[in-house]
């Protein structure tokens, strides 16, 4: 149909995304101050991560098992090509509560707004996207050029809290696209999906926290109630996390993702300039916003025509996904 008003395929299509962003923003942004939070009242970062992956295993294959969730049971053969996910996925994760406990939140998050620049690089030559267009670029560079002016006016600046970011950095970058290109060959579930992931990091979680020595400290940790209650808050977080990063992978690229996960911060900021002491100074401040708001300016890149030849319903996903984000 000709007509401006999109169809009633179309329009679920646009609320789905639309739904799943917001979903994935708040998420984001909230699990960034609640592990904060849960390594200041629990300082074993590694044990914390693998009590939300089991926690999350746990539940999803609990809720599958009675009926309430739709996850197909853990079998291998399915479970296999997840396997370098999970590595990915886990890598990212311990980089992220390491660099939250060894340095202020404004730290990670500005380098997490230079992620962009690099994805979309990837997402040219791995993931069959067109090149961003001039006004992306821009947005993206403004981006980057904010994150190094933070870099230059930290007066906290830390070392291992750097070294730590730029572990999670090589490990975002590699799980955004390799966790999308394996969503948008799969037709296993969401939850299937989310399940897989965290079934397969935990057991590789638990040995490090062994090889570390971290899972000793926590034996010997002294539970306070506000303990129990702030870690069993970051493991449903962990869970609603989950799932929402893996349902926006199959909805939008892997740059859209990040630049998603980077725009939703400004909340994250607000909260954790009135929750702790240690933030950044005001021109570090100001190059974080900076970084924030050029964010905004971002445009999703359209696959490649020869890409999507002959899939009439991909380039008809793609249309309608470059319509509500562009």
């Amino acid at each position: 149909s000709g007509s401006a008003v999109p169809a009633p395929a179309k329009l679920a299509k646009m609320t789905k995304t639309t739904v799943g962003m917001a979903a994935y923003a708040v998420t984001s942004s909230m699990m960034l101050i609640i592990n904060k939070l849960a390594v200041t009242f629990f300082p074993h970062a590694s044990v914390l991560l693998c009590l939300q992956l089991l926690a999350t295993t746990a539940i999803i294959g609990v809720l599958s098992t009675t009926g309430h969730l739709n996850a197909d049971a853990f079998e291998w053969e399915k479970a296999r090509p997840f396997l370098f996910v999970a590595l990915g996925f886990l890598g990212a994760l311990y980089a992220n509560v390491k660099t939250l406990q060894y340095a202020n939140v404004e730290t990670f998050i500005v380098f997490r707004c230079s992620v962009p620049l690099l994805v979309s690089v990837l997402d040219r030559f791995f993931l069959g996207r067109a090149w961003p267009n001039i006004r992306s670029w821009a947005s993206l560079g403004v981006v980057s050029l904010g994150a190094l002016a933070y870099v230059i006016t930290d007066a906290n600046f830390e070392v291992n809290a750097y070294g730590w970011v730029g572990v999670w950095y090589a490990c975002f970058a590699f799980d955004a696209v390799y966790i999308k290109k394996i969503v948008d060959k799969t037709s296993l579930s969401v939850w299937t999906l989310s399940y897989y992931q965290n079934a397969l990091a935990a057991p590789c979680m638990f040995v490090f926290t062994i090889c570390n020595g971290e899972l000793a400290g926590a034996m010997a940790h002294v539970w306070t109630p506000a303990d129990i209650c702030v870690v069993s808050v970051s493991c449903v977080a962990g869970l609603v996390m989950s799932w929402s990063s893996m349902n926006l992978r199959g909805l939008v690229s892997a740059t859209t993702f990040t630049v998603t996960g980077t725009m939703c911060k400004i909340a994250t900021v607000v909260v954790n300039c009135l929750m702790w002491e240690k933030h950044a100074s005001a021109p570090g401040m100001a190059a974080l916003f900076v970084c924030l708001f050029a964010g905004m300016g971002y445009q999703q890149a359209p696959m490649r025509e020869g890409f999507v030849s002959g899939n009439a319903n991909a380039r008809e996903m793609e249309k309608v996904k470059e319509k509500l984000i562009g």
